[in-house]
């Protein structure tokens, strides 16, 4: 476990008067022996990453909201949010609301926020966040790292919106990088890399975007779970995507990772069509994998 005293946090005065954040949120989630339940028994936090409580979820999961009490992100902010979860225990982590990667001041550093997660074996992780905003100007890079033991369960999306929509703000950022590895007993499984410069290049190029504003990633991975059994989840997904997909508007797509899971992939033009298509595919193979429906995230503010 990570003392308080060990973690290396401040808030840097810098000269034309912005503040810059480096702060760590540590959560370490154990499986009490006698209950059953997932217990929160571990938690630093430092502002402006703050969790209140891990509220109960059906089936002895636990349901924790990620707070940002600053509202967002500025500019040169670092964050690290470091999640253990211990063997046999079940989390679902969300979010209270959008990521706002807010305007940076002239000259500020690169924005970073930095995941860890940790599943041990027979656990389950469900990280079910909010959508990402960034705003005009921003330089924003965010590095997620995943590693799965045996019988671990993921499944995590990631929605990006392309700016304040409502006040015209398309595409405004200046570069948005979004780096992400996920390892089963070791071995890389899936990796993403991906860098957004809508200044230099054209993001509704075919190459990229094209006419859709949104996209989101889906992992959905459960380790051990036979190939035989993953042939027949990407073939109902696929089956899946295909019913929601509306060209021109709506695009979803599914593919096998290398081994463990399969990835879900959206390209959308309005934001408010990705949501219910990633809870469409999350019924769906959370079905098939565990047998029973997941509980959607309540929100709290």
């Amino acid at each position: 476990m990570i003392a308080l005293e060990d973690v290396d946090s401040e808030s840097v005065l810098r000269l034309d008067g912005s503040v810059q954040a480096r702060a760590v949120l540590y959560l370490d989630f154990q499986r009490d022996g006698l209950t059953g339940h997932t217990v929160l028994v571990g938690n630093v936090q430092q502002p402006p990453l703050r969790v209140i409580r891990a509220f109960p979820l059906a089936g002895g999961a636990v349901l924790a909201h990620i707070h940002n009490v600053s509202g967002g992100l500025l500019g040169g902010d670092c964050l690290h949010m470091s999640v253990r979860i211990g063997a046999g225990a079940s989390v679902q982590l969300t979010t209270t609301g959008a990521t706002r990667v807010y305007r940076p001041r002239r000259h500020a550093p690169v924005t970073v926020q930095e995941n860890e997660f940790r599943v041990a074996e027979g656990a389950l992780l469900e990280y079910v966040p909010d959508a990402l905003i960034p705003y005009a100007s921003v330089r924003f890079t965010q590095r997620t790292s995943i590693r799965l033991s045996q019988g671990a369960g993921l499944f995590w999306w990631e929605i990006v919106a392309p700016g304040r929509e409502a006040r015209g703000e398309l595409f405004q950022y200046e570069c948005l990088e979004l780096k992400a590895d996920v390892e089963a007993l070791g071995r890389p499984i899936a990796a993403e890399n991906v860098r957004l410069e809508p200044q230099l290049r054209d993001v509704s190029s075919l190459a990229r975007l094209g006419p859709y504003r949104y996209f989101a990633s889906f992992y959905i991975c459960r380790v051990g779970v036979s190939p035989q059994q993953w042939l027949y989840v990407e073939q109902q997904l696929r089956e899946l995507a295909g019913r929601l997909t509306r060209w021109g508007h709506l695009l979803w797509a599914v593919s096998a990772l290398v081994a463990e899971g399969v990835v879900v992939r959206c390209l959308a033009v309005h934001g408010y069509e990705v949501l219910p298509g990633l809870f469409a595919f999350w019924g769906a193979a959370k079905r098939i994998l565990y047998g029973c429906d997941p509980t959607l995230p309540r929100k709290v503010h």
